[in-house]
């Protein structure tokens, strides 16, 4: 009886320890876009036919993965629910040749902290007005954050 009571507490353990919790990653990374040199921010204005630099810091607890930028038109006053700020908006307008800058950016494995330094080109030709800037990073485990706010491109 002894030797099966051994064995039954040989059999509890090896699950006892087979069982125990891995650490889960349960924190979103982070967006600053509120530091001195970080641009663009909400409602400043992006012009036509020149480059701007996107300056934003990324963070997360354990590493980052990715991060997209997405420039739309607001034309129609749509919103997101990330905006914070509001900017004075021109008439509500058809959109002919509208700007759609659609980007995604890797980081080395195991990054933990980021800034941003991207050239960006706003074409000749696109229509001036309201748009959305929306940045959206990922960890490596799957977390998003996602940041909107709404800016002006217009001709210099």
């Amino acid at each position: 009886m002894k030797v099966a009571n051994i064995f039954i507490l040989i059999g509890f353990g090896l699950i006892f320890f087979q069982c125990r919790k891995e650490e889960v990653d349960d924190q979103k990374p982070a967006i600053d876009s509120n530091y001195t040199e970080a641009f663009p921010k909400a409602c400043d204005t992006l012009y036509i036919g020149e480059y701007f630099i996107f300056k934003s810091h990324f963070t997360d607890n354990e590493a980052i993965g990715s991060y997209s930028l997405d420039i739309h038109n607001n034309f129609d006053h749509h919103s997101h629910s990330t905006e914070a700020a509001t900017c004075s908006l021109d008439p509500v307008k058809q959109a002919i040749n509208p700007l759609i800058y659609l980007e995604n950016f890797s980081f080395a494995k195991g990054l933990k902290s980021y800034y941003t330094n991207d050239s960006i080109y706003i074409p000749m030709g696109v229509d001036a007005g309201d748009y959305h800037f929306h940045i959206a990073v990922t960890d490596q485990t799957g977390w998003q954050s996602i940041k909107i706010f709404s800016v002006k491109i217009l001709e210099r």
